[in-house]
């Protein structure tokens, strides 16, 4: 039976990019609120608010990952 090939482009146009952003409380209170008054702005424009409503779930339901912080300096070491 006959395997479907796929070429680069088809594969690399189904990898989706993903971003780790790490925010405490506060901020992801401050870019909830931001992405709020962005969609009140929208609605009021007459536009959809569909990747706003979207993004304000994702970002009030992201799950807490704990983690170390290390700082690296200029001379490369780890502090």
């Amino acid at each position: 039976m006959p395997r479907a090939v796929q070429s680069a482009d088809t594969e690399e146009a189904m990898k989706e990019k993903r971003y780790h952003v790490a925010l405490d409380d506060n901020e992801q209170s401050i870019l909830i609120h931001c992405l709020n008054d962005e969609r009140n702005l929208q609605l009021q424009e007459g536009h959809t608010t569909d990747a706003l409503d979207d993004l304000i779930v994702k970002v009030g339901t992201a799950k807490q990952k704990n983690f170390k912080i290390i700082e690296r300096h200029k001379g490369g070491d780890a502090r």
